[in-house]
């Protein structure tokens, strides 16, 4: 263990600190993964930034035993976000830089979108059929909520750079693989655009393969801002994803689509947008100071709060007496309602990703968060739809609901494989709720 000793003390920036065998590294960190997967124990030679993912990870619902990261798009809808995506424009410099040098090498390329979607997949053709089995795929979900700790997902969550050797991930099927990944910025406004990942063994996980990252990034930003400033870059399809869009369920922090910019934006930024968004006809300063805090605050704050949102909002018109939006801003909040109105239960549950924005502790967004989910679950227990029911059992916010789960045993046949698994969950939600 002596060379592993001289890495105990690594930083979080590097996964294999210079001299240390990456062979006896690997193995130490597989016996501090399983442990912790196994008992919650935290080797204290893990990194931080590892420990703490691996535990967003957990609290998130995510069974690292279990659990692969979700295939969202099909061929159609990831062909028209290619078409628009800002990214688009930078690949021919990340293929150039990055694929062709890392297909030689048995290396896999990938780029997502903000939201931790993966867009393009490129490199080894080999390593690709593999990376299939752990649904490291284009339209697969490599957010840290649908993925755990990996690459592309906690540089999205954390905005920096990050690597990962193996056993780092939390997901098992992950833990053969290390990666190196950054985020990409929009020249202009610094909104995150999506992420490039370097994937592949060991070797990825070392300060030389997540410095070739990071000057492959700077090298794309660079040509965005030439394309730009040149008039070259394509104009953007006027089918599609025409009306901007908000996504705020089981997310930290809510994920604004317009036109072809996909930003990340922070907590106080999606609250504003939230209840902008859904307020119709708009909120007062005292109003919106009533919806973000039950405690007195000062106009000046809310107006300089709202000044800030509008600089990351971009072509989006934000107006004021009242605060009010110049156009709609579609949100899955409204996806899921409308799906529960509609009697389209299966579909509301897909639709429903978690709370709204289960992070926040504003009045006016907790108001909404317990509204939606009472409506849904409500809208479950009176109903024989066992599949969507299952769907939304299944899930981290069902998944300890006893009413939930006795439904599901009231209309779920006894001759349903899952029958004794549903008895069982049930034996043991109502033993806990009755120690």
């Amino acid at each position: 263990m002596a060379t592993y000793t001289a890495a105990m003390g690594r930083s979080d920036d590097f996964a294999v600190p210079p001299g240390a065998d990456p062979d006896r590294l690997t193995r130490h960190l597989h016996r501090a993964h399983d442990d912790f997967v196994s008992s919650g124990r935290a080797d204290p030679s893990v990194r931080s930034l590892v420990l703490e993912s691996w535990r967003r990870s957990l609290d998130g619902g995510l069974d690292p035993e279990l659990d692969l990261p979700r295939v969202n798009l099909d061929d159609d809808e990831l062909a028209e976000i290619r078409s628009w995506h800002p990214l688009a424009a930078g690949m021919p410099v990340i293929r150039r830089l990055l694929v062709e040098s890392a297909g030689e090498a048995g290396l896999l390329v990938a780029v997502s979108d903000a939201a931790g979607q993966l867009l393009w997949v490129e490199g080894s053709h080999g390593l690709r059929s593999r990376a299939e089995g752990m649904h490291f795929v284009e339209g697969a979900d490599w957010s840290e909520r649908s993925a755990g700790t990996n690459a592309p997902g906690t540089a999205l969550a954390l905005d920096r750079p990050v690597q990962f050797l193996g056993p780092e991930h939390l997901a098992r099927p992950v833990t053969p693989w290390s990666c190196s990944a950054a985020p990409i910025h929009d020249p202009d406004t610094g909104a995150i655009l999506g992420v490039l990942d370097l994937t592949g063994g060991p070797e990825v996980a070392t300060n030389q393969s997540l410095s070739l990252v990071r000057a492959t990034v700077a090298a794309v930003e660079a040509e965005l801002r030439i394309l730009r400033l040149d008039h070259e870059r394509s104009p953007v399809r006027s089918g599609g994803w025409s009306m901007p869009r908000l996504d705020v369920l089981g997310s930290h922090g809510a994920t604004l689509r317009s036109g072809p910019t996909t930003s990340r934006l922070s907590l106080r930024h999606s609250e504003l947008l939230l209840l902008l968004a859904l307020s119709g006809d708009g909120l007062t300063t005292a109003e919106l100071a009533l919806g973000l805090s039950e405690e007195e605050q000062a106009a000046v704050t809310i107006r300089a709060e709202v000044s800030r949102l509008r600089q990351v909002l971009g072509p989006i018109e934000l107006r004021s007496r009242p605060y009010r939006l110049a156009q709609p801003i579609r949100t899955d909040v409204s996806d899921v309602l409308e799906e529960i109105a509609a009697g389209r239960l299966r579909r509301a549950v897909a639709a429903y990703c978690g709370p709204v924005l289960p992070a926040s502790t504003a009045p006016g967004v907790e108001d909404l968060r317990d509204a939606v989910h009472r409506r849904l679950r409500s809208a479950l227990l009176a109903s024989d739809d066992v599949d969507a029911l299952l769907s939304f059992a299944d899930t981290p916010h069902g998944r300890d609901d006893l009413d939930v789960w006795l439904r599901v045993l009231e209309v779920l046949p006894s001759s349903s494989p899952r029958h004794a698994e549903v008895v069982g969950q049930v034996d043991r939600l109502d033993a806990e709720l009755s120690l």
